[in-house]
């Protein structure tokens, strides 16, 4: 498929999907013209790719962590060392932190949107009405 195919269907745009690239992210076949050419794998990929980044992993991070992930038969691949496993352990429990300081900031608005909606308290000095 062409780059503007993969960006539709993949809702990256065409720009990400170039920087992919260039990172080393997704690979593109070229026409004797020089227009990229994808496989039906690349959507998969980039949805991937985008999970990723909404982790907090920079492209440094993604470009080793990608050939890891599953073979093409989906079993564990080899490149998949203890260390990468122990370097993705710690990216995990630093996610981990930030749910619970986000659910911790969630808590505090939902008191405040609380206290804002509650009526004001009526004042025992003046008379009602």
């Amino acid at each position: 498929m062409r780059i503007g195919e993969l960006a539709r269907r993949s809702g990256v745009s065409e720009r990400s999907l170039r920087y992919y690239e260039t990172q080393g992210l997704l690979r593109a076949e070229r026409t004797p013209g020089g227009q990229r050419r994808y496989g039906a794998w690349a959507v998969d990929r980039v949805v991937r790719i985008q999970a990723l980044y909404a982790a907090g992993l920079n492209s440094r991070r993604i470009a080793t962590l990608l050939p890891c992930l599953r073979d093409a038969d989906g079993g564990p691949s080899e490149i998949a060392t203890g260390r990468l496993v122990t370097e993705l352990t710690a990216e995990r429990a630093r996610i981990d932190r930030m749910i619970t300081d986000l659910l911790r900031t969630r808590d505090v608005l939902d008191e405040v949107i609380e206290d804002a909606s509650a009526p004001p308290p009526r004042s025992p000095l003046r008379p009602p009405g």
